[in-house]
């Protein structure tokens, strides 16, 4: 025992340090022999008496001192044991397969059980699994759990197995030791997070909420009830915000600023905004349903920046056409409602504000460029026309971008073809980009999103963009517009145009080729005067006629192959009902030319099935899976196909879906209606 107990380092210097005294009175001893042989003999005997005393003391204090030191260490021992036991932290021990080795009280009575050796911690934290074991030695995670109510974080570090060996005071090896432990240390965060849950849904939010059709709903009622229908409204709105604790200032006769808490804007979005369908329910002889949209900003820095959040939001829901709520945070845009068709505004006052707005705007610039979405369609097509003619009426170079022209828009293209310079001229992305520059505007028709833009570049070098679009407005917009005309009551852009053309000036004069375009394309969108032909579809569509569209010749032209006409059939013929109210088809329009148009002609005529209030036929085209969506009135498509990443209107919307199987798609469109009924979203 006493050969390994041995002393080291300062402890042993400090016992030595007598006999080194010793050895420096030596070596002065012989220093003195020089000097005086009598006084060296005389020191001679003092240094052999004191080596021997020192000598003695020496050996009979060591094991005394021995004996000490390893009562204090062993006391030492005990009180750090002592600590760790009674460390206020739940901290345990595991080795590298998640077995606990050592646990101190605290985590004991956090499981509420007796020492758990050799127990697998997941069956006490399921949380904490091998995978979220730190993989480097010293590296600290953190895993953030609920147990029991209770919130933890629990922070893990790996200690190699080597270095406990090489800083031991027990261990003395050469040996290399493999494998590691884990020091587990346990948080218990329930009242940090409580307090910051209930500091989060004490915090405000900032709503703005209009009345769509306020004077629409006014003018369907006598003049006397008129002021009744406005309380009854007030009221309503008033009596619904207060039982959510909120607060509601009229700020104009049908707009409203709202403030509430955060937690009864969960409250809100739990109940999906019931207010939007209580309010229709205001009846005092109106024809007209009132309709509300509601813009909120939440989890913003500061109540400015909410209230940011609120407009954006309040312009979100009236660019999608109303009737919805709309909820803007740091994270996204959520959308609640959007059951109901956009209410057709009968004044034209705005689009003479835009017309005249748009003829300032391209007076100022030498070229305009006009493009609308990838994979033109006659709409889109028809549009550009029509602000071609415009802008050249006011002597500017235009061009018309269509980089891929498909077969919905050839037999259009190709009539223009060979005409004279002053007739359309379209040319491609690269050509465009080639052409472009500062003093360039940009005209976007029929989209609204960057991403479906024909040249998405162009979007970067013209510094003046003009955005005139039909289409519901979604996350993703076109930012720093100089003008943007986003309307989603009109039937289709060709629509806009026309009212435009009505209010240029009288220098615009239309060819009759050009107006036939511009008539196709309503045609196309509202499928034969069909689905959202308003008062105002009809005027432009007259419009039109007077400027010389000729229906018959309209028709010709949208003539279709034997082809195309079988796998529409097709298509139609082997739909399958979902839900009882769904039709889900396939297009297998392979040997067509335009597949997507084939598809979206088949959904089309798939809501002519009695029942059916939405239709979705898949078409695979160019690697990628097209669907297209079309409902009457019952079913808002456009949410649905946002769900897939798409958009379009409540009632003719569309998605693109990449990395996909024709099967999985399906399976896919399925969920989401699945899951849409269940939340009652649809």
């Amino acid at each position: 025992m006493n050969q390994r107990l041995r002393l080291t380092g300062r402890l042993q210097l400090f016992m030595q340090a007598n006999l080194l005294l010793g050895v420096l009175l030596a070596i002065a001893d012989v220093w003195i022999y020089t000097i005086n042989v009598r006084a060296g003999l005389v020191l001679s005997g003092f240094v052999v008496l004191y080596l021997i005393l020192t000598l003695v003391i020496v050996n009979f204090s060591k094991s005394v001192l021995m004996n000490e030191l390893i009562s204090f260490a062993t006391k030492y021992g005990q009180i750090q044991k002592q600590l760790l036991k009674d460390f206020e932290v739940a901290s345990a021990l595991l080795d590298e397969n998640g077995k606990i080795i050592w646990t101190n009280r605290e985590f004991d009575n956090l499981c509420g059980k007796p020492k758990g050796f050799g127990k697998d911690v997941r069956n006490m934290f399921p949380a904490i699994t091998r995978e979220r074991f730190p993989k480097e030695a010293d590296e600290l995670t953190e895993v953030s759990f609920s147990k029991d109510e209770m919130e933890f974080t629990a922070k893990m570090r790996r200690i190699p197995l080597t270095q406990m060996v090489e800083n031991s005071e027990v261990f003395r090896t050469d040996e290399k030791y493999e494998g590691c432990l884990i020091a587990l240390y346990l948080f218990d965060e329930t009242a940090l997070k409580l307090a910051l849950r209930e500091n989060d849904n004490q915090s405000l939010c900032i709503g703005l909420l209009y009345i769509d059709n306020y004077e629409e709903a006014l003018e369907s009622i006598e003049e006397v009830r008129r002021s009744l229908l406005t309380a009854l409204i007030e009221r309503k709105l008033n009596k619904y915000f207060a039982s959510y604790d909120g607060v509601v200032k009229k700020l104009e006769k049908d707009k409203f600023f709202v403030i509430l808490r955060k937690q009864s804007l969960r409250q809100l979005q739990e109940n999906r905004f019931d207010v939007l369908e209580d309010v229709k329910t205001v009846n005092i002889g109106n024809d007209m349903s009132v309709t509300l949209s509601i813009g909120i900003g939440s989890d913003g820095l500061s109540y400015g920046q909410n209230y940011e959040f609120a407009r954006t939001s309040i312009d979100l829901a009236l660019g999608r056409g109303g009737d919805q709520a709309v909820i803007k945070t740091p994270e996204g845009v959520n959308y609640y409602g959007g059951k109901s068709l956009s209410v057709e505004k009968n004044t034209r006052v705005k689009a003479r504000v835009k017309a005249l707005a748009l003829k300032e705007i391209v007076s100022t610039k030498d070229k305009v460029m006009v493009m609308g979405h990838q994979d033109a369609d006659v709409d889109s097509f028809g549009a550009a026309v029509g602000i071609f003619r415009m802008a050249k009426s006011l002597g500017r170079s235009v061009y018309i971008v269509i980089d891929n022209v498909n077969a919905s828009t050839r037999p259009w293209v190709d009539a223009f073809d060979g005409l004279d310079p002053d007739e359309v001229t379209v040319i491609g992305n690269s050509q465009a980009l080639e052409i472009a520059d500062n003093n360039t505007v940009l005209i976007v028709v029929d989209v609204n999103k960057p991403s479906r833009t024909q040249c998405p570049e162009l979007l970067k070098i013209c510094r003046t963009t003009v955005v005139l679009d039909h289409h519901r407005q979604g996350e993703e917009v076109i930012e720093n517009a100089t003008l943007s005309y986003v309307e989603p009551y009109a039937s289709s852009a060709c629509e806009m145009v026309a009212e435009i053309l009505q209010y240029i000036g009288d220098g615009v004069k239309i060819r009759s080729l050009e107006a036939d375009c511009i008539y196709a394309g309503i045609v196309v969108d509202t499928g034969n005067f069909i689905n959202k032909a308003g008062v105002r579809t009809f005027e432009a569509a007259a419009f039109l006629r007077r400027n010389g569209a000729d229906v018959t010749r309209v028709r010709k032209m949208f003539r279709e192959n034997a082809d195309d006409y079988r796998a529409r059939a097709e298509a139609v013929g082997q739909a399958s009902i979902y839900r009882k109210e769904f039709a889900i088809s396939v297009c297998q329009a392979d040997k067509t030319s335009s597949p997507t148009v084939i598809g979206a002609q088949a959904a089309n005529e798939l809501l002519d099935i009695t029942g059916i209030k939405a239709s979705f036929v898949l078409t695979s085209y160019n690697n990628m899976i097209y669907i297209s969506a079309r409902s009457i009135d019952e079913v808002n498509v456009q949410i649905i196909m946002e769900k897939l990443g798409g958009g379009g209107h409540m009632n003719m919307a569309g998605a693109q879906l990449e990395d996909i199987t024709l099967e999985d798609a399906i399976e896919k469109l399925k969920e989401t209606l699945d899951q849409m009924c269940e939340d009652k979203e649809i």
